[in-house]
């Protein structure tokens, strides 16, 4: 299984950034069977967490391995610390970046499907909001979204006034840093993944499969049982798991592998469920 580093200029960002890919292409069979290998990856864009960068999806968990024995693509880009949407106000689109840039480059660099069946986007806390945000914007990208412990932070309780936005202590001085100066409309905008999901359901689009996985411990746990509640609602369906464990490495280890058992990685049908699991 290669591990690349890979680093290129991103349009939307202005400035040159670091990913790293996952990639079976040196996979070596022992016996007599020849190991068939696709002409085109399936692929995961899988996205960190806050105060993450690329390599922690490797370092905390065994997604190498795992993509190895699925024989799956999985793309790492580094995210910093800015929810995965666009910053007009500073110039810097990461929602851009994520699903046009990175997808583009690591499309025409590496053996990967540009089908949207086989194009999957993750991630986990800050990065499950990402993919879910993103999966659902470019859903004509993106087949599957796997959102591990969701950082659902757009919430009733957003707008408020902050003179002076900073980073961490202040909660709702970074809300502003990444969501605008005007929360209030923040709330009412498809940056809110309840408004963007109603708004595609009223457009009859098809979304792509949706997959949930928070620890019963976890302080999102109360945000992410309230988005499945409007899923059931609109009549949307998915698979929602509640499992024991909080915000945590262990818990994201042991749920990407069952995420990837869910997402079509081959000829059969994934197993969807409508409604919640709790595992």
């Amino acid at each position: 299984m290669a591990l690349i580093r890979v680093n290129f200029m991103a349009k939307s960002l202005h400035r040159t950034v670091s990913a790293l890919v996952v990639l079976p292409t040196d996979k070596i069979s022992f016996g007599p069977q020849k190991v068939s290998r696709p002409k085109k990856y399936k692929t995961l864009y899988l996205l960190h967490g806050i105060f993450g960068s690329e390599v922690d999806w490797i370092s905390g968990t065994r997604i190498q391995r795992w993509a190895e024995e699925k024989d799956l693509a999985v793309v790492m880009p580094a995210g910093e610390n800015s929810f995965y949407t666009d910053h007009p106000w500073n110039s810097e689109y990461y929602s851009e970046f994520i699903a046009k840039d990175l997808v583009e480059f690591t499309r025409a660099s590496f053996p990967l499907s540009d089908k949207k069946e086989d194009t999957f986007i993750g991630g986990l806390s800050m990065g499950g909001y990402g993919a879910l945000y993103n999966g659902l914007k470019y859903h004509d990208t993106f087949g599957a979204i796997v959102a591990l412990s969701a950082g659902l932070i757009v919430n009733e309780d957003m707008p408020k006034s902050v003179q002076n936005p900073v980073f961490f202590p202040d909660e709702d001085g970074y809300k502003h840093m990444v969501f605008g100066a005007d929360l209030n409309s923040t709330l009412t905008s498809e940056i809110n993944p309840k408004v963007l999901i109603a708004k595609l359901v009223s457009q009859k689009v098809a979304l792509p499969k949706l997959y949930f996985a928070i620890g019963e411990d976890d302080h999102l746990l109360a945000a992410n049982q309230d988005y499945a509640k409007l899923l059931d609602e609109l009549g949307i369906e998915y698979t929602f798991v509640v499992d024991h464990g909080a915000h945590e490495w262990d818990f994201w280890d042991r749920h990407i592998k069952l995420a990837l058992d869910w997402l079509p990685l081959d000829n059969a049908t994934s197993g969807a469920n409508s409604g919640n699991i709790t595992g």
